[in-house]
């Protein structure tokens, strides 16, 4: 599959690597010219299966469908301002937690979460698709944890969207979970809140996974 990511930090590097090592192709925005290009260099040593990675200037037309916005919020929202109709049509993958900065409660308003805010902002025809927020950088790299590949809990209102995003998953050899509508967003980044919470506390922090089992 065909994927345009904006953001070149931890999380755009860890959702890369392992779109890239199973054969889907990428592509690179970013504010910064010179963090994109290492990104870039970094994803074609992981890429496998004939997967291509090249990079776009911040703000040029996109012409994948699937859009994963791997930047912290609000930076997210402002971004799908900013890009606007070029937008249109698409398929955004919002992964962020609003943390704030002592890491210990979210800054969305009341009642809302970070892909909620997205959509109250896309173009028309534009649809937003919560996922890969519980999982940390590393361990997508490595597509597992303890010999167990990742859980990848997805939520949103369409379900084509839906569908797709759980397909780039799959292809990406990890387990997508429907959870819900995009109101589920809140929980799952709530989720991730305590995740991190609980990092201090582990023999390897941040490189755990939330996993559903039974």
């Amino acid at each position: 599959m065909n994927v345009t990511i904006i953001g070149a930090g931890n999380m755009a590097r860890g959702i890369g690597s392992r779109l890239v090592a199973t054969g889907n192709h990428v592509t690179i925005a970013g504010r910064n010219p010179e963090k994109v290009g290492n990104l870039e260099g970094t994803l074609q040593k992981s890429a496998r299966k004939g997967a291509a990675v090249k990079t776009l200037p911040y703000g040029s037309a996109i012409n994948d469908e699937l859009i994963v916005l791997a930047v912290p919020y609000p930076a997210d929202v402002n971004i799908v301002r900013e890009y606007g109709a070029k937008l249109a049509g698409k398929t955004i993958i919002d992964i962020c937690t609003p943390l704030n900065s002592t890491y210990d409660g979210l800054t969305t308003p009341a009642g809302s979460s970070a892909a909620e805010e997205v959509a109250k902002v896309v173009p028309a025809g534009a649809q937003v698709v919560k996922a890969f927020v519980t999982n940390f950088a590393q361990t997508l790299v490595d597509g597992e944890v303890a010999g167990q590949p990742l859980d990848v809990f997805v939520a949103g209102d369409d379900a084509e969207a839906k569908k797709v995003v759980a397909q780039l998953i799959e292809s990406s050899g990890l387990r997508p979970l429907d959870t819900g509508g995009l109101m589920r967003a809140r929980y799952l980044e709530g989720l991730h809140l305590i995740n991190v919470g609980l990092q201090s506390r582990m023999q390897k922090p941040w490189m755990n996974a939330i996993k559903f089992v039974g």
